[in-house]
């Protein structure tokens, strides 16, 4: 549902199940903003966070989660995340989110 909400901004959106999609597809270089899950498959979102950063890639990061609790999002946003939303969230909101770093990454 995200991915189409997303289209229907106008955002170009790929999506991957995994963090290990991601990594492999080559793709992470052409990102302007990712939304990670924080409890993806395998590699979870703040160890791809992480990784994104050791290796130089200054993408910049929305979490979202279900279940996450404050230390785990005070982790991510000490690390460098934009934004944190917990499930549910406002989708005007998150889009404002994405509006705030595409455009600050661009300028």
């Amino acid at each position: 549902m995200l991915r189409r909400v997303l289209i229907s901004a106008g955002y170009d959106v790929d999506s991957f199940c995994s963090a290990e999609e991601l990594l492999h597809s080559g793709r992470a270089e052409d990102c302007a903003c990712l939304i990670l899950d924080m409890n993806l498959p395998g590699i979870g979102g703040p160890e791809l966070q992480r990784r994104l950063q050791d290796s130089g890639k200054e993408i910049p990061i929305i979490f979202i989660s279900a279940d996450a609790d404050e230390t785990a999002q005070q982790t991510v946003m000490d690390a460098g995340a934009a934004a944190f939303f917990s499930k549910p969230f406002p989708i005007e909101a998150l889009l404002a989110a994405i509006r705030s770093v595409v455009c600050f990454s661009l300028a």
